[in-house]
């Protein structure tokens, strides 16, 4: 069985994720996506929040398959979660060539940390391309249509979120 790891924020899921989760599930058996509590960014979910969001994005909204899925929290080496799955692929997603700098070191590093680890890059179709959690979260702060870039389910949590 060929598993991978997702790791990422989610603040919060967006169509651009969901893309990049949709296309693993083409390339492997199962997809863990890991959201995490990273020190260098500030969060508006809590990670208990962000799980909630993505399980209903995924199995509620959109309804797909849950054996396939699992929605986890890690506060460890993405390597580490690796080891602990049994995976050696890292899925990570590029919007844009600024981007690529970070993911590549990124990649670089976790291959010196373990050389078994391969990490996959993915582009999510055009029109999610642009999708960033950040840009929604201030499109929705100052009341925009966020609906083309969310669930459901995100839409409705992040709108009572920032009420």
């Amino acid at each position: 069985m060929r598993t991978a790891i997702y790791p990422g924020t989610f603040d919060p899921i967006t169509l651009g994720h969901i893309d990049l989760i949709k296309k693993s599930l083409k390339i492997f058996d199962k997809v863990i996506i890991a959201t995490t509590e990273n020190i260098n960014k500030n969060y508006l979910f809590s990670v208990e929040e962000r799980i909630e969001l993505i399980q209903e994005s995924l199995f509620k909204d959109l309804k797909l398959n849950r054996k396939k899925l699992i929605v986890v929290s890690f506060d460890i080496l993405t390597i580490d979660l690796c080891k602990k799955y049994k995976s050696t692929f890292i899925i990570r997603g590029l919007r844009a060539v600024s981007d690529f700098e970070y993911e590549f070191q990124l990649a670089g590093m976790n291959k010196k940390l373990n050389d078994k680890i391969e990490t996959i890059f993915l582009m999510s179709d055009v029109e999610n391309q642009i999708i960033s959690s950040k840009f929604v979260k201030e499109i929705a702060k100052l009341n925009g249509n966020i609906n083309k870039f969310l669930t459901k389910s995100v839409v409705k949590k992040l709108k009572n979120k920032l009420e």
